[in-house]
């Protein structure tokens, strides 16, 4: 495993190099294309200025996140026991993906106000969909013949859904987690911009129009921490369960 993280870590490290000397050496402005020393310098300085806007987008990251997933996962769920209600609705579920974010946010101002409800409405829909879908595919992808066999032991819809097609959808729901977990902060950024007083994306904001491009790569830089910190977290959880369900069987 660490043997693996060396590639990528080596990768960074070169375009780091490249991106620092390069600034050096054309003399690039600041105000254009910062060095990463130069970002690195006042993301310590400045982390009294930033850090309330860090905190208060991984609270509503979570709180996005956790909704969305709750949503996604309960309408896959229906889906999947309904077969009519999934050729129904499945259309409907792929075309809420077609709608742009940025145009939608407006409206949910005018209609929500300037409040929690339209930034968690926001997450909620970039993060429900790759968990339903996922999760759709994952129940529908359990093999028949273990389905048949349950049933012949006499094993009712309910304990053939949580003895075997929810844990045999367990990969994919996490497929579809990882996903949620990294839209979820993309999608709290994009909320923030409705209107909010404190968050990311309202340091980016504030950076990018007095022309801090060092403080925009500073939010940037934290944005892809929360990113990946979500990732990991599901993955952690990940193989927690799944090794426990390993060592159940045996």
């Amino acid at each position: 495993m660490i043997r693996k993280s060396w590639l990528p870590v080596t990768v960074i490290l070169f375009i780091i190099i490249i991106w620092e000397l390069s600034s050096r050496f054309f003399a690039i402005p600041d105000w254009i294309l910062p060095a990463p020393t130069g970002i690195m310098t006042e993301a310590l300085a400045g982390w009294a200025d930033y850090q309330h806007h860090i905190f208060s987008t991984i609270q509503l990251t979570i709180y996005g996140f956790l909704l969305g997933v709750t949503i996604g996962l309960l309408i896959a769920i229906a889906l999947h026991l309904m077969p009519k209600l999934r050729e129904a609705l499945y259309p409907l579920l792929i075309m809420s993906q077609n709608i742009p974010i940025i145009v939608l946010a407006p409206l949910l101002v005018i209609w929500f106000g300037f409040g929690l409800t339209p930034k968690l409405i926001i997450i909620v829909l970039v993060c429900f969909f790759p968990i339903a879908v996922a999760t759709i595919d994952g129940l529908r992808q359990t093999n028949p013949e273990l389905i048949h066999y349950m049933k012949m032991a006499g094993a009712t819809n309910k304990q053939i859904f949580t003895k075997l097609e929810l844990p045999h959808a367990l990969p994919s729901i996490f497929s579809g987690l990882k996903i949620s977990a990294t839209y979820s902060v993309m999608g709290a950024v994009i909320s923030e911009w409705l209107g909010a007083n404190q968050g990311i994306g309202v340091y980016m904001t504030l950076a990018s129009s007095s022309f801090r491009t060092d403080r925009v790569f500073v939010a940037i830089l934290f944005i892809m921490i929360l990113c990946m910190l979500f990732f990991a977290i599901i993955i952690g959880l990940e193989k927690l369960l799944i090794r426990w369900r390993k060592d159940e069987n045996g």
